[in-house]
């Protein structure tokens, strides 16, 4: 059997599990997106309760973790082989214990691993907390810049990642024939990483894992809001400047407002992150730059719902005046 490998893009929502678990049983190897955790094995084995493997593990979406780890375990007892790789984020808890033993940043030597990626999550950080920071009391326009200062330096935290990480799947891939790799949405570029590194002709294949369910919504569309769709034009371009670049970074201020911010747990067929996202991604495409500026300030302090219902007057005032 020839080997080749299918990078599936993603989010981590509770919905995404089912029909990543299919297209998982149809490989022999999956390799998540995640540090190796030392009690992975047992969890697996069912010798550790999924929740007790969970407890210590710091989720940002708890409900998709218990349902993967589920997945997981049914797929080890299928005799699937399941592999942890994520090299970026192992190296970062690397250096949080260097950090706490005592070390120091000047003691990570320059042109290695580590001070590679405390330089880029450093760069990140930094960017993050200005775009925190101007958000509260800045104008429109300075917050516009810090989008824009912030999604550049993600690209390249993003580069140093995906470059780290192809690395760390090519050595898995020489020993596997049909490999199923997970990745967030975000992480696209990875592509050309992989096929850099593996042998020409090697056979891979890039999908979409809800693209089925958006096309059955009725939607012609991608799940990237407009922030994403910055910080990706930035890490294929990172040197070229964009007229459009303001308005992503404005639509994806008003973006942020609008998103579900919680896992939504109910009926995952019914696919409720993803009809949320394609319904807002579809709204700030309505926006111009002009709009993005009038309603940010308005907005920029209110609850979710009452910034949808905002926005969503708005645009039926705009229309009706046109």
């Amino acid at each position: 059997m020839t080997a080749c490998a299918t990078l599936v893009l993603s989010n981590h929502r509770p919905e995404t599990v089912r029909p990543a678990k299919a297209l998982m049983a149809c490989h022999d190897a999956v390799i998540l997106e995640e540090s190796p955790e030392p009690h992975f094995e047992a969890m697996l084995s069912e010798r550790l309760a999924i929740d007790a493997y969970l407890e210590n593990l710091d989720l940002e979406y708890p409900e998709f973790s218990r349902r993967m780890c589920e997945t997981l375990r049914e797929l080890h007892g299928a005799g699937k082989r399941l592999y942890q790789v994520e090299p970026f984020l192992e190296k970062l808890i690397q250096i949080h214990e260097f950090f706490a033993d005592g070390g120091r940043p000047a003691n990570l030597k320059r042109g290695t691993d580590l001070h590679e990626v405390y330089t880029a999550e450093r760069e990140a950080t930094g960017a993050l907390i200005r775009f925190y920071e101007v958000s509260v009391r800045g104008t429109f326009e300075e917050t516009v810049r810090v989008v824009k200062q912030f999604a550049r330096v993600d690209a390249q935290r993003f580069a140093v990642r995906d470059r780290m990480r192809a690395d760390a799947i090519v050595a898995v891939l020489r020993g596997e024939k049909r490999c199923y790799i997970e990745a967030g949405q975000i992480h696209y570029p990875l592509w050309q990483d992989l096929k850099q590194k593996l042998p020409a002709g090697y056979p891979l294949q890039v999908k979409f894992l809800m693209a089925d369910a958006v096309r059955d919504m009725g939607y012609r569309s991608h799940l990237y809001g407009p922030g994403d769709v910055l910080t990706l034009f930035y890490r294929f371009h990172p040197h070229r400047t964009s007229r459009r670049e303001d308005l992503f970074a404005g639509r994806a201020l008003i973006y942020n407002k609008l998103i579900a911010k919680e896992e939504i747990v109910g009926n995952s067929e019914s696919y409720p992150h993803t009809r949320n996202e394609l319904e807002v991604i579809a709204t700030v495409r309505h926006l111009s730059l002009a709009d993005c500026r009038h309603l940010y300030p308005v907005i920029r302090r209110a609850s979710t719902k009452t910034a949808q219902d905002m926005v969503q007057h708005y645009l039926n005032f705009k229309e009706g005046a046109g």
